[in-house]
């Protein structure tokens, strides 16, 4: 008798079940908040995971201006970004730009920097909604809450 062969599913553009999640940044440490929404914006948390296919979930995340940083890191930390001239590095640290004009962007960056380069990682990071403080415009899409300060207690700072 033949075995009968199993194969495996791989999900396709028109199979993907997106759903939409809101998550609330403040007091949550950046770079575990980070690393979450990253697999979550590529879909790794799914079964159904492809890695060829944008199978991510939409993710909006509220109060990042609120994110905190564990040690000394908001002071010492530095971000580097070059203009394109030559001599033209430029440097910043956490808490410059947290209380600059865009605190977001910190958070932002973060998960951008662990999303594949590429058109996919593109596409999954036009999935990802960063609002610096409380007020979102997307309550139509009835995001589901997930609250990281509850999955491990490291995830967020004082707790």
């Amino acid at each position: 008798m033949k075995a009968l062969m199993k194969t495996t599913k791989s999900a396709t553009p028109a199979t993907v079940d997106k759903k939409w999640v809101l998550i609330d940044a403040e007091g949550l440490v950046v770079g575990r908040a980070a690393s979450i929404v990253a697999n979550i914006l590529r879909g790794k948390h799914k079964p159904s995971y492809t890695p060829h296919i944008d199978c991510g979930d939409n993710v909006i995340i509220i109060n990042a201006g609120k994110v905190k940083f564990t040690g000394k890191k908001l002071t010492d930390k530095i971000y580097y970004k070059h203009t394109g001239y030559a001599g033209g590095i430029k440097e910043t640290t956490p808490a410059k730009v947290l209380a600059g004009r865009f605190p977001e962007r910190v958070l932002e960056k973060a998960i951008e920097r662990m999303i594949p380069r590429g058109p996919l990682g593109r596409q999954q990071m036009r999935n990802l909604r960063v609002f610096a403080g409380a007020e979102h415009p997307h309550e139509a899409q009835n995001p589901e809450v997930l609250d990281l300060g509850e999955r491990n207690r490291k995830n967020k700072v004082g707790a």
